[in-house]
């Protein structure tokens, strides 16, 4: 418990060191971009290469990936029926309430604290999260916003196809099936780099933290959140007792619902025209919530 605690409170450290190291002005607010792009690009496909290498995967644990999927559905649509009638708020509620930003906060947790198994099944669970961050929730907002009758398939596999982590996950997914390796040099490269991914994606947290928005719109904010955690507790609680599937894989399923809000709900409400603020404000609180929660979680499930 005492391991857990420390853990789990050296990322909340980190985390807040970005947040008041750009407060002094030693980042600046662009450097958040810069950040995450060495986070999404080169530390996070790296941890995802260093800790499939050797494991053994069945194709039953693509399952996992329908996980992710279906999770983002149930948020979508939880969005949709909490909302008003008006289709401003739909949409917003919608595009702000699903996708679990894995990648950037949880993945640490799973590499910290559950090891290769809880990894991979992190890997499975965002491969299909990332249908829903990655351009489906936004699609289906678009949509409902501009009284559309079809979502646009298109766009969305463009965007995933130029995702570097989503590709690595596909490599390393389809090596693992055929029992093959990659060099021993790239492993060996591969695993140094992702020694800096937990680091790295908390301090980028950290800087890119911010509250902001309306304060008169508090209501909204609450009403998403509740929803949001509400759901996810539901969904945890329902894979971790019920998923017929190894402790070690059920651990990681306990806490990937309880995920913040994707990282890039905030920049495709303001893609989408709505309030960036607000959405701002629900996703940099969504992080506190979770860093609770599945520290929580863990200290149950260990």
């Amino acid at each position: 418990m005492a391991e857990i605690l420390m853990k789990a409170a050296a990322f909340v450290a980190i985390i807040l060191m970005g947040y008041l190291l750009r407060k002094k002005g030693f980042f600046k607010e662009e450097d958040f971009h810069v950040l995450s792009k060495i986070v999404l690009k080169i530390t996070l496909p790296a941890a995802i290469v260093a800790n499939f290498s050797g494991a053994q995967v069945e194709a039953s644990l693509l399952i996992l990936s329908l996980l992710g999927l279906g999770g983002g559905v149930i948020m979508m649509g939880g969005g949709w029926l909490a909302a008003g009638k008006n289709r401003e708020e739909k949409s917003f509620f919608i595009l702000n309430s699903s996708g679990y930003n894995i990648g950037n906060f949880t993945m640490p947790f799973a590499q910290s604290f559950l090891g290769p198994a809880g990894v991979i099944t992190t890997s499975f669970f965002d491969t299909g999260n990332s249908f829903i961050c990655l351009g489906g929730a936004y699609s289906v907002a678009q949509m409902v916003k501009n009284g559309e009758g079809k979502i646009s398939l298109i766009p969305i596999l463009k965007t995933l196809i130029r995702s570097v982590p989503f590709d690595a996950y596909v490599l390393m997914t389809v090596l693992s099936l055929l029992h093959l390796t990659l060099p021993a040099p790239v492993i060996t490269f591969s695993g140094v780099i992702s020694g800096a991914n937990a680091f790295m994606a908390m301090l980028m947290m950290g800087v890119g933290f911010k509250i902001s928005g309306d304060t008169s719109q508090k209501g909204k904010i609450v009403k998403i959140l509740a929803l949001r955690y509400s759901i996810s507790i539901a969904i945890a609680a329902a894979l971790y007792f019920f998923m017929p599937l190894p402790l070690e894989y059920r651990q990681a399923l306990a806490i990937l619902p309880l995920s913040p809000i994707a990282s890039a709900a905030p920049a495709s409400t303001a893609d989408m025209k709505s309030d960036f603020g607000l959405a701002s404000a629900v996703n940099s609180i969504s992080i506190v919530i979770s860093i609770v929660l599945i520290t929580a979680v863990l200290l149950v499930v260990l």
